[in-house]
């Protein structure tokens, strides 16, 4: 049987206008916005619809964005087509989505959770002191390798496996720019520096994870209605009692997406639905499993179509 999957975008998806159409058109879209802006005590919906970029690219604010956004995407699927999904999955910080879609979060508890880790990861280490690269067409045991050199004392290492032959490292600035170094030297000449604002998902991250521990100490957990494919071990989660450690571990340890699709496949998985602003993840599924069909939801035309 054909299975479907709904997955969720992580930073990097945001823009200035995002969730507006829909936001416009569906009341449950304005509560979604509504409830997020009352659980921050202040006017996210605004800077979602408005910007300006730079204050919406601030990791505190892009993470409750893209949440809201891609929860506002999901409640107008389901109020206006009914469809549902066999699994539900996203990258990183999406990761949150999946847990609200999958009726494991309570949304404002979430929109909530991921501005203090927004605050925490950006705290963990100051600006200019971190950073990340996309190391394209490398094998991740050469891959691993090269961080081993370039490391010299400091922290580098992989920190999303997007795709096959999309890695990104991150860590000390030093130490990545020494990565990308070696990497060239070697020949692989596709290796850049991303416009982040801290090393997500590298060892720095510990006390970032420590803290967002004690937010998520706060808050309920409540039963899944569809398991989410996790970040940390790219496998289907649908005990509640394993979230907030699973969460905790995320900020920290590699996004295995390119794994975490490959088991939503072996799982019966030919579908994947990508609810929320942008194509990353879409474009992803398409060069990890060439069979799959994937598709973008992101405003009422989507919906149409889907509908």
């Amino acid at each position: 049987m054909n299975k479907r999957a709904f997955i969720f975008p992580g930073q990097g998806s945001q823009y200035p206008g995002m969730g507006k159409d829909l936001f416009d058109n569906f009341a449950i879209a304005r509560q979604v916005f509504e409830e997020a802006d009352e659980a921050l005590g202040s006017k996210l919906s605004r800077l979602c619809f408005d910007g300006p970029e730079d204050q919406l690219k601030l990791t505190a604010n892009t993470q409750p964005a893209i949440l809201t956004a891609s929860v506002a995407v999901f409640r107008v699927l389901q109020a206006e087509t009914g469809l549902t999904a066999d699994y539900m999955a996203g990258h990183s910080l999406g990761e949150y989505s999946a847990l609200v879609a999958s009726g494991a979060l309570q949304f404002a508890d979430a929109v909530r959770t991921v501005r203090a880790r927004g605050t925490f990861m950006q705290d963990a280490v100051p600006v200019g002191v971190g950073a990340m690269a996309a190391m394209l067409s490398i094998e991740p045991d050469v891959l691993a390798a090269i961080c081993a050199e370039a490391a010299q004392g400091e922290v580098v290492s992989p920190a999303n496996f997007n795709s096959p032959g999309q890695i990104v490292i991150a860590g000390h600035t030093g130490a990545v720019n020494r990565a990308i170094e070696i990497a060239k030297a070697k020949g692989y000449r596709k290796a850049m520096l991303l416009p982040v604002s801290a090393p997500f998902h590298s060892s720095l991250m510990v006390p970032a994870g420590e803290r967002l521990a004690d937010v998520l100490a706060s808050i309920a957990v409540d039963s899944f209605q569809a398991p989410v494919v996790t970040n940390v071990e790219a496998k289907s989660n649908s005990d509640a009692g394993r979230v907030k450690e699973l969460l905790v571990k995320q900020v920290s340890a590699p996004v295995l997406w390119d794994a975490s699709v490959r088991e939503m496949v072996a799982l019966g998985v030919t579908e994947f639905v990508e609810l929320g602003p942008g194509k990353v993840l879409s474009g992803l599924v398409k060069r990890i499993e060439k069979e799959a069909l994937a598709k973008n939801v992101e405003d009422s035309a989507g919906i149409k179509a889907l509908g």
